[in-house]
């Protein structure tokens, strides 16, 4: 079967938000290192900071959802960032089975100071997206 010719407005429109979208993902990667985080550990605590909800936790099955990593990944740079102390452990108030995972102070000061660095390529990721709407 053949594939169907391509048309070149949306391949353009498909590569430039490719572009922006990587451009967005390693000036990120930079700031974490500078701040002294892996990029995993900044996603990581970006996505507990920012969890659905606004409670500021996430279990380990959230974030594996979320970051669109395995579960036995998130589990390693759970402890790794637990070894860090920037986070912390929570028994559930609803299930004493399930930890919720928090930032600690630390935890909160790295990375209230990279997200405050990545301001810039933030809103440009957000204006290149309203372009090509």
């Amino acid at each position: 079967m053949e594939a169907p010719p391509l048309s070149p407005d949306p391949l353009r429109a498909t590569a430039a938000l490719r572009a922006s979208l990587r451009r967005f993902e390693r000036t990120s990667e930079q700031i974490a290192l500078a701040r002294g985080l892996t990029p995993r550990q900044y996603l990581l605590l970006l996505m507990i900071k920012g969890s659905p909800g606004g409670g500021e936790r996430a279990t380990v099955s959230e974030l594996s959802e979320r970051l669109q990593l395995a579960q036995h990944t998130v589990t390693e740079l759970v402890a790794r960032a637990e070894a860090a102390r920037l986070i912390r452990r929570e028994r559930s108030a609803r299930d004493a089975r399930v930890s919720c995972l928090r930032l600690t102070a630390d935890g909160e000061r790295r990375l209230a100071a990279a997200f405050s660095d990545h301001e810039t390529e933030r809103r440009a990721l957000l204006a290149a997206l309203d372009e090509r709407r």
